[in-house]
């Protein structure tokens, strides 16, 4: 990207107050001249005040950001919520619960460990298995 600065100062007869004439070219030989006032206006070649608009001027701007943080608030708060609830149902759970896991099987709880839960899901045949403590959905009251 090539970029061209001319920096020209003019001064006018009757005032005496100079002004900052600057050229701007970039590689699409596409040129904007504007000039600087004394009072720090710039006018464009045209004749116009340039407005020199910062990004949060624009109104609509102002009321998306809120909104947006409101809303991404929203979006992360509910699943870590049900997490915690998660994490603390498993913590409380005893031997001899009754449980159903995420895949429907339902058990009795025979040992709690940090990495897995033995549960007994059949009392004649004296059936157990192990799972994750994820795989509980929930604590069955009795």
């Amino acid at each position: 990207m090539n970029t061209m600065w001319i920096l020209a100062e003019a001064t006018e007869a009757s005032s005496g107050e100079g002004e900052t004439i600057v050229m701007e070219s970039d590689s699409a030989n596409t040129e904007q001249a504007t000039t600087q006032q004394p009072d720090g206006k710039e006018t464009g070649t045209d004749g116009g005040t340039g407005t020199g608009k910062s990004l949060f001027d624009n109104p609509m701007l102002l009321i998306m950001l809120p909104l947006l943080l409101v809303y991404m608030f929203f979006m992360f708060r509910g699943p870590k919520k049900k997490q915690q609830e998660h994490k603390k149902m498993v913590s409380s759970m005893a031997k001899n619960d009754r449980v159903r896991t995420i895949g429907g099987i339902f058990g009795t709880v025979l040992d709690v460990r940090d990495d897995e839960i033995v549960l007994k899901v059949d009392e004649s045949t004296n059936t157990k298995i192990r799972v994750s403590p994820q795989a509980i959905a929930t604590v069955l009251k009795d």
